[in-house]
């Protein structure tokens, strides 16, 4: 391999690679292949570039769990080739796609940076430019010829976040994520400071790339006055294998006799159910209020501290697996790559 970094950009979608019609003023993707026209700047960088796009470009509202499949396969169809890669993503779903891909990619010894913009790429106050040269910048960096970054992450505005611990807070602020519950990677000013102690430790061993997932998975987000029928009847939908429950606070919930009773019949058919927080940060504490007892006693899980999206992926992720509905209850409790940390 040449001394200099091989980077693969992965285009699947998104603002980034949007351009202007010049007669309509309606949004296109761009072609990649002529992403140096609109980023005059990649000729500068002491970078060997590669790309490759979706066949059709997804605006991220519309990702599917197949999609993250097709990424990490394109990951591991290049990953002897490249010495890190690039995902434009738009923003919308970027959080869900890195906690995916943090899962299907066992074993990622090299950089996966997601990154996007909140502005198209060839518009004058774009965020893009900046988002993807620096997105290139780490996937490319290494130190002795090892990468300094071994994980799936998302930059966005001057910071570095693991990818699974990442939400998107801000529909149109260029500072549009956050980790609430993990430091950043690395932050970008006039140099990129690393922090190694909030990394995870580089691996040396194969690249393993899961292709299946499971996507008999739901949401169910608490309120005040959730109607115990509607939440039987959701937990009742044919070929469900488990369900989030964002709940209040530290993991409390609603102590109405009905509503419980759906959850405890939908735990004895089998299903899954997982508590995370629907508070930005902090962390699950099943069982320190009256109003989550109910939950421990039933067998519902403990998230600890993962987010939505990282909960979500990984109840996929896991019974793509083919694992039992004990054996996913009992794994989703262990981080796998740094999602969630276990007081």
């Amino acid at each position: 391999m040449s001394e200099r970094s091989r980077v693969l950009i992965i285009y699947t979608g998104g603002t980034i690679g949007m351009m202007a019609d010049p007669r309509s003023g309606a949004l296109l993707p761009m072609d990649m292949a002529h992403l140096e026209l609109h980023v005059p700047e990649l000729e500068r960088i002491d970078v060997d570039l590669d790309a490759v796009s979706f066949e059709r470009p997804i605006d991220s509202s519309d990702m599917r769990p197949a999609d993250w499949i097709t990424m990490a396969r394109i990951i591991g169809e290049r990953y002897d080739r490249h010495d890190g890669f690039v995902v434009l993503h738009g923003s919308d779903t970027m959080a869900y796609t890195a906690s995916a891909l943090s899962y299907l990619l066992e074993g990622l010894g090299k950089p996966v940076v997601l990154t996007g913009s909140q502005l198209p790429i060839g518009t004058i106050r774009t965020d893009g430019k900046e988002n993807l040269l620096t997105a290139i910048e780490i996937a490319a960096a290494n130190e002795g010829g090892r990468p300094i970054v071994s994980e799936v992450a998302v930059y966005f505005e001057y910071a570095l976040f693991r990818g699974n611990r990442t939400v998107k807070v801000h529909a149109e602020r260029f500072e549009a994520f956050r980790s609430p519950n993990w430091p950043l990677l690395a932050e970008a000013g006039v140099h990129l400071r690393y922090d190694r102690q909030a990394m995870l430790p580089r691996r040396n061993g194969p690249l393993h790339v899961h292709e299946r997932l499971n996507e008999n998975v739901g949401v169910i987000p608490l309120f005040p006055g959730i109607r115990a029928d509607w939440v039987c009847h959701a937990l009742s939908t044919p070929g469900m294998r488990a369900v989030v429950l964002t709940t209040f606070g530290s993991g409390n919930g609603p102590t109405d006799t009905a509503f419980l009773k759906a959850l405890h019949e939908a735990r004895e058919r089998g299903i899954v159910l997982v508590n995370v927080t629907q508070c930005v940060g902090g962390r699950v504490e099943q069982g320190r209020y009256v109003t989550s007892q109910a939950f421990a006693e039933m067998g519902v899980v403990s998230g600890h501290d993962l987010t939505v999206e990282a909960a979500i992926t990984k109840l996929m992720f896991l019974f793509g697996q083919e694992l039992s509905a004990e054996e996913v209850a009992r794994h989703v409790q262990v981080p796998l790559c740094g999602e969630m940390s276990v007081s």
